[in-house]
């Protein structure tokens, strides 16, 4: 659920909030309350406006993530930020606590991944099919427990479940992710993948914009990694 103390970054244009892990971005089929609507009516009443309240969703996350999801507050806004989109132009950096740390410590996986509508589940395969499309990012890990390891990901392309699907394809499922091969599920349903960092150009104003979202304050291993989030030597005790 939505608290105006979510909001990590505002002006006329923009908005940016910190998602919660479990909370939709945009309403589904199945009813359940969204984001996008808990912020209208938030801001309708802040700002005491008598008619509809415009909100344009630039991207989404996935419901069991947390982190980062920008909003366009004007039409003008929402235009400009789908073309940089389309274009490349917004840099977005994950968190990913896993399971296993991947064989190198750092580098990029290329997959060609299919979407399964029916599972909403996607596949990822060494090499392209009828169906299939690319799917590119680069990883860095950066910390580890005795249990765990903290990986930083740059997407590189947009697949659906993109990072979940690479991650357990080279054998790291992601602390939590049930659908993907983790060991067991967190409390809340959610999944240690989070939206860290948003950097772009203002689509109005022009200038360069970095947003960083916390981690969920409730999780220790989230905390913990937070405050040791180094380059990977030998495993820290948790």
């Amino acid at each position: 659920m939505f608290h105006p103390e979510d909001i990590l970054y505002e002006d006329n244009h923009l908005l940016v909030v910190n998602k919660h892990a479990g909370d939709l971005v945009q309403p589904d089929p199945s009813g359940n309350s969204a984001l996008e609507d808990q912020i209208k009516a938030h801001l309708k009443e802040r700002d005491n406006k008598p008619g509809d309240v415009f909100l344009g969703v630039v991207h989404r996350i996935d419901r069991p993530v947390s982190g980062a999801v920008l909003f366009a507050k004007t039409s003008k806004a929402l235009v400009r930020l789908n073309d940089m989109i389309r274009r490349g132009e917004i840099d977005k950096t994950y968190w990913a606590i896993t399971e296993r740390c991947p064989d190198q410590a750092q580098g990029t996986l290329i997959h060609h991944i299919v979407r399964d509508g029916k599972s909403n589940r996607s596949r990822a395969f060494d090499k392209p099919t009828s169906e299939s499309k690319e799917a590119r990012l680069e990883y860095n890990v950066l910390s580890s427990s005795d249990r765990y390891f903290l990986l930083e990901i740059h997407l590189l392309t947009g697949r659906h479940h993109q990072i979940r699907c690479q991650l357990s394809r080279i054998g790291c499922p992601i602390r939590g992710d049930l659908k993907y091969g983790a060991a067991r599920s967190l409390t809340g349903g959610g999944i240690s993948l989070h939206s860290r960092t948003l950097s772009f150009i203002h689509p109005v104003r022009k200038e360069p914009i970095e947003i960083t979202a916390p981690v969920p304050l409730t999780d220790k291993l989230w905390n913990y990694f937070e405050q040791n989030s180094t380059p990977l030597s030998k495993p820290a005790k948790y």
